[in-house]
């Protein structure tokens, strides 16, 4: 395995502690909501299963009561809105509290997608040609965009409100959605080609992995309740097609300052077999339909593992 890949990932050391008091957050209030539930709920299975006392707590900017309960670790199983932008973060480290996962500020650069889009242009990984409009921007400035565009909100994941755009006027209406909704949208030129994605483990890259639906794209329905959407890891791509895209995640998760884990999303131009990012996920999904677990268990991490290195990880890491 290259340098530019991440080392192979070695068994981390034991914790003083076999066994922890963990609380596992879940819920919170965003869009993204049910998806956490789902996936605090399976992380909480797998830490118990491992012999940890575990508590699972919803938590919002408003009830932060479950912060209150003493524990050794918080693993956060938010996604989006306050979870995964930074916000829980930054509570979590002023108590001193230990959690999994990248700290406040990548957390924060990693949601913005304008941002991130910004910080890895500057580390030359290369993402879609994008315009971003904030409400007082001329919608007509969208005149000569490149159609079909992708219309999406700056801070949202799971393919929240994403909009594909197949014609002028359909794009002008769907920005000027976001912007009502938002107050801001990114205009991403659709990559047509295919979709994979790379999850981090430490410093590892995992196995690139393909995904494919019957859908327009891999929007949230697919994500998380179609049973027809396809995982593929046996791929004909070329490999240094797949070395190079995996190579990329990793310096795309270091670029933004993150740390024990994230998911790292693409797509493959068809016509010139380039890599595009779409965006880096710093709490990626933990259901059954979730590609952190299902890129792991190909190098023979299986899901009680994948959790259990994530809190060794975290740990043994900086508490930011």
């Amino acid at each position: 395995m290259t340098a530019k890949t991440g080392k192979r990932l070695e068994k981390p050391s034991l914790l003083r502690k076999d066994h922890l008091d963990i609380t596992v957050l879940s819920g919170g209030p965003g869009g993204e909501r049910e998806v956490s539930l789902q996936s605090g709920r399976t992380v909480a299975e797998a830490l118990s299963r491992l012999g940890h006392s575990v508590t699972v707590s919803d938590i919002s900017p408003d009830d932060l009561s479950a912060l209150d309960r003493p524990a050794d670790f918080v693993f956060i199983a938010l996604h989006g809105e306050f979870g995964e932008d930074g916000t829980l973060q930054a509570v979590l480290e002023s108590r001193g509290i230990r959690y999994c996962g990248s700290g406040a500020a990548a957390s924060r650069l990693a949601m913005h997608k304008v941002d991130a889009k910004r910080r890895c242009e500057s580390a030359a990984i290369p993402t879609p040609r994008y315009v971003h409009l904030r409400k007082g921007n001329a919608i007509a400035g969208l005149d000569g965009f490149p159609i079909p565009a992708v219309v999406k909100p700056v801070s949202s994941g799971s393919s929240v409100d994403i909009t594909i755009a197949r014609g002028p006027d359909g794009l002008k209406t769907a920005a000027a959605e976001l912007l009502m909704k938002y107050g801001e949208a990114l205009i991403e030129r659709f990559v047509a080609g295919p979709e994979l994605t790379v999850g981090i483990l430490g410093d590892l890259a995992l196995p690139v992995c393909e995904i494919r639906t019957k859908r327009e794209f891999y929007d949230y329905q697919a994500k998380y309740f179609d049973d027809d959407t396809e995982y593929l890891f046996d791929l004909t791509l070329p490999s240094l097609l797949l070395d190079r895209v995996r190579a990329l995640s990793l310096e795309a998760h270091q670029a933004l300052g993150c740390r024990v884990f994230s998911r790292v999303d693409w797509r493959v131009d068809a016509d010139c077999a380039e890599p595009f990012l779409l965006e880096v996920n710093t709490i990626p999904g933990f259901t059954t339909h979730s590609l952190l677990p299902k890129a792991a268990a190909r190098v023979g991490i299986g899901f009680d593992e994948l959790c259990q290195r994530i809190v060794e990880l975290s740990l043994e890491g900086p508490s930011s």
